[in-house]
């Protein structure tokens, strides 16, 4: 029974030390296919910020050229207003203000006219004021606001170059 049972534990031991390299591998294998797969998100997520960086690349050279044609517009109003009649030249600069002082004031006029007809047929002017004053009537009176108080430096800024 001792060369059964030696025999039957040399081929047990056998087998055990033949099939470790082989689980090791396997592990290797499964290391390596993690490592991979590690790998193709990073260079996915490389590639997916390079892709915004070109993204925000163009945005910058877009708003650089809408820059440049605005000063180039404004260069061509001083050279044209420095060659016309000073009526002509007042004319020319009174032509924004007075179309957004109109479109303003027509505005206004709907949203006085729609709370007043609301509360004449009996609404409280708070629930009015609140309802009718929303975040669109907002956003507009800053895109007002900062066209006129904002755009005036960066026209000083480009008229000093």
């Amino acid at each position: 029974m001792d060369f059964f049972g030696t025999g039957l534990l040399g081929s047990i031991f056998g087998g055990i030390f033949r099939l470790i390299p082989e689980v090791l591998k396997l592990f290797d294998r499964v290391n390596e296919r993690k490592h991979e797969l590690e790998m193709f998100r990073l260079q996915t997520d490389a590639a997916r910020m390079r892709g915004e960086f070109r993204v925000e690349e163009r945005y910058v050279d877009h708003s650089v050229a809408q820059l440049d044609a605005i000063r180039e517009a404004f260069k061509e109003q001083a050279e044209a207003a420095g060659k016309s009649y000073p009526w002509v030249a007042a004319a020319s600069a009174l032509v924004r203000p007075v179309v957004t002082y109109f479109l303003f004031g027509f505005y206004c006029a709907v949203k006085a006219t729609v709370i007043i007809y609301a509360m004449l047929d009996g609404a409280s002017w708070r629930d009015v004021v609140g309802h009718h004053w929303t975040v669109d009537d907002f956003g507009m009176l800053m895109m007002i606001l900062t066209f006129w108080f904002v755009g005036r430096p960066i026209e000083k800024y480009y008229r000093d170059r």
